[in-house]
């Protein structure tokens, strides 16, 4: 029996995947469970257009984190921090504490979104880089100063 998936199903097929399997595990498991559908001329075009959604969804999101990163890509965001002997800092600056001053900024950028190579522990300016999208990447600086 033909079937379109609509969810990823472990060792049988990705979402929105046309497959066949037998008649059985169809009606009896993924069909039952509301985790498949049977194949039909109409099911298909239901897939195509909720495919079709789902890009259109997409690229708004890439439109809009590309905004953000015109913005964002030429600023420095400038943090004070307590030093001692030797201008050594103490503590460092974390992707929570970045997260808050671009808040503070008017973006709303999730702290997971922000990769940290090495610790801001240092005086000075830090680029950091910030993944919205798997295709929308770019770097802010950070300053640490007295």
């Amino acid at each position: 029996m033909k079937i379109i998936l609509l969810k990823d199903v472990r060792k049988v097929g990705k979402k929105d995947q046309i497959i066949e399997v037998s008649d059985g595990y169809a009606n009896n498991y993924l069909i039952k469970n509301k985790l498949a559908v049977p194949y039909s001329k109409k099911s298909k075009q239901v897939l195509d257009e909720e495919i079709d959604i789902r890009k259109k969804e997409e690229l708004k999101k890439i439109n809009e984190f590309n905004e953000i990163k015109k913005s964002l890509e030429n600023k420095i965001f400038n943090f004070k921090v307590k030093t001692g002997n030797q201008d050594k800092v103490f503590g460092k600056i974390s992707t929570k504490q970045i997260a808050m001053e671009l808040k503070k900024q008017g973006y709303d950028i999730d702290k997971k979104c922000i990769n940290l190579d090495n610790d801001l522990d240092v005086l000075g300016v830090h680029e950091v880089l910030i993944i919205l999208h798997k295709e929308v990447k770019f770097k802010i600086r950070v300053n640490l100063s007295k």
